[in-house]
């Protein structure tokens, strides 16, 4: 098993001192940046030694996302869970994408967006960073296949240039609250969302 798969993989819920240690390093993270931390600072904060972390962790790389992990409220999967889209997945991406200007107190973005630009420099970081991401791609990939199958969405499109183009999306967010830019009016980008899942249907026969 590699590493990625080994810390996305379930764990005992019952380790309070691992789940304390994941709170620590969200917190120290968030406070001093990924290149900032240290195992010294997280486990301290924690109130263990440095043990307790290796003991769990293979070390900084695999903490951070574990926080990320901790952190993720899936839109997806809670949409799945309410059952709200029988019949209409589409309306999952439009609705998923109608949130990225209102979601603000998004706890896993501030975590997310160190990952990223540690990946830069970092290849233990950038290989987690790939397993976590390509879970999420499965799971997106699997809607747009039953949208597919629906005939939701063009069977011609290419199924992982959706799923791309969708994280590109969610991403471009994420660096504009990093740098405060102005995020458009909720109105006219649900407006916009619901013409581009709409584009994605086949196109209607022509008469001629």
């Amino acid at each position: 098993m590699d590493t990625a798969t080994h810390l996305l993989a379930p764990t005992d819920s019952t380790d309070l001192i691992r789940q304390k240690l994941i709170d620590a390093a969200a917190e120290v993270f968030a406070e001093k940046g990924y290149e900032g931390a240290g195992v010294a600072e997280i486990s301290r904060r924690a109130g263990y030694t440095t043990g307790a972390i290796y003991g769990r962790f293979t070390g900084k790389a695999e903490l951070l996302l574990a926080a990320i992990e901790a952190r993720s409220d899936s839109e997806l999967d809670r949409l799945f869970n309410e059952h709200r889209f029988d019949g209409a997945v589409t309306d999952i991406l439009t609705t998923v994408g109608s949130h990225l200007v209102t979601n603000d107190d998004d706890p896993e973005s501030a975590l997310l967006l160190e990952a990223l630009v540690a990946s830069r420099r970092d290849p233990e970081v950038r290989l987690l960073m790939q397993g976590l991401f390509d879970l999420r791609s499965d799971g997106l990939a699997d809607l747009v296949s039953e949208a597919k199958a629906t005939g939701a969405i063009d069977v011609g499109l290419d199924t992982e240039a959706v799923v791309r183009f969708c994280h590109a999306l969610g991403l471009g967010f994420l660096l504009f609250r990093a740098v405060e830019l102005d995020l458009p009016a909720a109105g006219p980008w649900e407006d916009l969302i619901a013409r581009l899942v709409g584009a994605l249907a086949p196109a209607a026969p022509s008469d001629h």
